[in-house]
């Protein structure tokens, strides 16, 4: 039976405890899953971070893997004491909250919806309207599970979807690029701009005032993936000289975001708190199950991180 801690902040604890029993159970095997386990006994580590803590793995040296809560492991992932395997949570519920959240603002930003909820004053304005999806290009910076399950959404919808990546990949319905040069072509002439990035030195501040300048007039960002994806400094003043139009931004440098913070009265910028998707225990737990079966099957895990690349 292998022993499984539980390491993360305490009313997680409340959140995660039944939903991992229940998922034990049901796989047929017996998992003592608790918060106090002697170091040297653990086998597994169910990890989300503690906010504004380091956690020293090298008590635990029997471990098999650590099994990282969230998607996004950059808090993790240069931790020198941590040399076991770590996993990054893959699971249904996460990338169908973020495809919804995706493709709600998309939509939102294409159909021009804003204009029309504030602008309840009586006048009758019928002489402009949207394009179809197919004429509004779309861009996805970060085509790995949740990029690519939005990018086929959106294709679905009739938007031209094209994606990026650090390394080359190919995926159905969406033009993929890659590197440097692939970097420029994907955000050329872009009309709507999605950040699903990971957050590692290569990729941050990869929205600067030089890529923005190469999206379309008037362009709309939304981004879901990590805050210091973009340079905020160049996105207000591309949102002041009318090159990008608005953003969505649900991630930030600093979280949670100042009060005192610009882009909250900004009339071109909604703020949303962290919440384009989350890791729902119900389904996480399954996913955590199943990783464990296959330690324990001697297969190899799912989902392990490339501790080089940082994701």
């Amino acid at each position: 039976m292998p022993n499984i801690l539980f390491l993360a902040e305490d009313p997680l604890w409340d959140e995660y405890r039944d939903p991992l029993n229940k998922a034990f159970q049901a796989a047929g095997f017996d998992g003592d899953l608790r918060t106090d386990h002697s170091p040297l006994a653990v086998d597994y580590i169910v990890y989300g971070p503690k906010r504004g803590q380091g956690d020293d793995f090298r008590p635990y040296i029997n471990v098999k893997a650590v099994m990282s809560l969230w998607a996004g492991v950059e808090t993790i992932v240069d931790n020198p004491t941590l040399t076991k395997p770590l996993i990054r949570m893959v699971d249904d519920g996460l990338t169908n909250g973020m495809v919804e959240w995706v493709t709600g603002h998309t939509l939102r930003h294409h159909l021009g919806m804003d204009t029309h909820i504030h602008q309840q004053d009586g006048e009758w304005r019928n002489t402009t309207y949207p394009p179809l999806a197919s004429q509004r290009p779309v861009t996805i910076l970060g085509i790995g599970a949740l990029g690519a399950a939005c990018g086929q959404a959106l294709h679905a919808l009739g938007f031209p979807v094209t994606g990026w990546s650090r390394g080359a990949k190919h995926i159905p319905n969406i033009r993929c690029m890659h590197g440097d040069d692939g970097l420029q072509a994907a955000l050329k002439d872009a009309q709507i701009v999605i950040l699903l990035l990971p957050q590692t030195p290569e990729t941050e501040n990869i929205l600067t005032a030089k890529t923005l300048s190469l999206l379309a007039n008037g362009a709309f960002v939304i981004n879901p993936g990590r805050g210091p994806l973009i340079d905020d400094e160049a996105l207000l003043l591309a949102l002041k000289t009318g090159q990008v139009a608005h953003a969505t931004l649900d991630v930030f440098r600093t979280e949670p975001l100042p009060q005192d913070h610009p882009f909250w009265s900004h009339p071109q910028i909604t703020v949303t708190p962290h919440i384009a998707s989350t890791t729902r225990p119900d389904t996480a737990a399954g996913v955590i199950t199943a990783n464990i079966k296959r330690g324990e099957s001697g297969l190899p895990f799912a989902n392990v991180v490339d501790r080089g690349a940082g994701y």
